[in-house]
C-alpha cells in the first residue's frame, strides 16, 4: 500500500478524496490477497462470516467496516498483520482529518469572535465514500442498537455478521442485555464505518419519537431519550448520558 496520504498538520491537509483513496486501494489489497490464496468473495465471506456483496464493497472501497472484520480478513488470508496494519492507517487518516475539520472550524470561530457553538450545518461537506460524518455514541443502549441496525437496513443475523458476533448476542442487546465495553467498541467503529446516508437515517430514527423500541414498552421516558451524541447535529448538541 503507498504511503498513506498527507497527515494533519502538514501543508495541504487531507481532504475527502485523499479518504476515499486510501479506501480503494485497501479494497485493492484486500482482493490482491484473496485471489493469491485463491479464493472467490463468496468464500472469503464464509470464512469470516460475512455477506459476499460486504466483500465487494470493500474491495471496490465503498465500505471499510470495522476493525472485526479486518482482523479476521487477515486471519483467514494469511497477511500477517498487513491487511489489518492497512486498516488502521485508514482509520487513523479518517481521525486526522476530523480533527483537522475541527480545527478549522474553530479558527473561523475565533476570527469570527464568536463563542464556540455548532455551527448551523457542517464546515465542510464530504462525499459518500469519504463516509466520515462525527458521530458518538455516549453509551449502546437497545434504541441505539437497533437504530444503527435498521440504518444499515441489515436483518439480525446479517448485523451479526456485519459485527462479527453471534446473532444470540446481537439479538440478547436488542432486549435490554447491555453490551460488554469492548462490544460496546464494535458498534461504535461500524458507525464510524458507516457511509453518510446510513448516519442520517442512524439519527433519523433516533430522533422518531413513535420508534418502536423491543423490550423497553414499560419505561417510556427512557425510550424516548437517545444517548447518542452527536458531535454537531442541526443547531444544537445533545449531552453525553
Amino acid at each position: 500500500m503507498p504511503p498513506v496520504p498527507r497527515r494533519f498538520g502538514t501543508e495541504g491537509g487531507i481532504t475527502p478524496t485523499d479518504i476515499a483513496e486510501a479506501r480503494k486501494e485497501l479494497g485493492r489489497h484486500l482482493a490482491q490477497w484473496r485471489a493469491v490464496a485463491g479464493l472467490r468473495q463468496v468464500d472469503l465471506a464464509k470464512l469470516i462470516r460475512y455477506s459476499r456483496s460486504q466483500i465487494a464493497n470493500v474491495e471496490v472501497g465503498r465500505d471499510n467496516t470495522t476493525r472485526v472484520f479486518w482482523r479476521n480478513a487477515d486471519a483467514a488470508l494469511g497477511a500477517r498483520g498487513a491487511l489489518l496494519s492497512m486498516s488502521d492507517q485508514v482509520r487513523a487518516l479518517v481521525q486526522d482529518f476530523q480533527a483537522q475539520r475541527d480545527h478549522a472550524r474553530d479558527q473561523v470561530r475565533q476570527q469570527a469572535g464568536t463563542p464556540s457553538t455548532p455551527p448551523i450545518s457542517p464546515v465542510l461537506a464530504c462525499p459518500a465514500a469519504c463516509a466520515c460524518g462525527p458521530a458518538v455514541v455516549g453509551r449502546w443502549t437497545t434504541r441505539e442498537i437497533r437504530a444503527l441496525r435498521e440504518a444499515l437496513r441489515m436483518s439480525p443475523r446479517a448485523f451479526s455478521e456485519h459485527l462479527g458476533m453471534t446473532i444470540a448476542t446481537v439479538s440478547s442487546w436488542e432486549h435490554r442485555t447491555t453490551p460488554a465495553l469492548d462490544e460496546q467498541s464494535v458498534l461504535d467503529q461500524a458507525l464510524t464505518a458507516a457511509d453518510s446516508h446510513s448516519k442520517a437515517r442512524f439519527w433519523l430514527l433516533l430522533d422518531d419519537p413513535e420508534g418502536p423500541i423491543p423490550g423497553a414498552h414499560d419505561h417510556p421516558a427512557a425510550a424516548r431519550r437517545p444517548t447518542a451524541t452527536p458531535i454537531h447535529h442541526a443547531n444544537r448538541i445533545r449531552p453525553a448520558s
